[in-house]
């Protein structure tokens, strides 16, 4: 085990190495740390211009090109009646359309989460200063 000093001690007759352990809080790069991360939280503004990117172009493109593939399997499987591939074409047909109505319920989810985020930490931020503000220590009295 080591010692003090990071160095090594005997036991029981021979030499046990293991590395020097240390674990200091705060003390490296990230978030966390003083004078770390700057880059680690986004503002407002970033959160409503991903908001508006996902608003603007990720949906209204979901959204297009699933209707052109939607378009281009209803014709193949028109072309290929009375086949079972065009049963199978059905199926893959259903199988895109629960695909792509999952896809714009997570892009609806991450729009609102994004614009409900900065709200939400402006509120929690002013509510624990009201309640900092508001308590007092039994030592002011003292």
């Amino acid at each position: 085990m080591p010692n003090e000093s990071g160095g090594e001690q005997e036991h029981g007759g021979g030499n046990v190495t293991a590395p020097h352990v240390q674990l200091r809080l705060n003390s490296g790069p990230g978030p966390l740390a003083p004078g770390g991360d700057q880059d680690f939280a986004s503002t407002p503004a970033e959160k409503k211009a991903a908001a508006d990117t996902i608003e603007t172009e990720l949906q209204p493109n979901t959204q297009k090109a699933s209707d052109h593939a939607d378009e281009a399997t209803t014709s193949a499987g028109n072309g290929f009646g009375g086949w079972e591939t065009a049963a199978g074409i059905k199926t893959v047909a259903e199988t895109w359309e629960r695909q792509v109505k999952s896809l714009m319920t997570r892009l609806d989810g991450e729009k609102n989460a994004l614009r409900g985020a900065s709200g939400l930490f402006v509120r929690n931020d002013t509510g624990l200063g009201a309640d900092f503000r508001a308590s007092t220590s039994k030592l002011n009295g003292l």
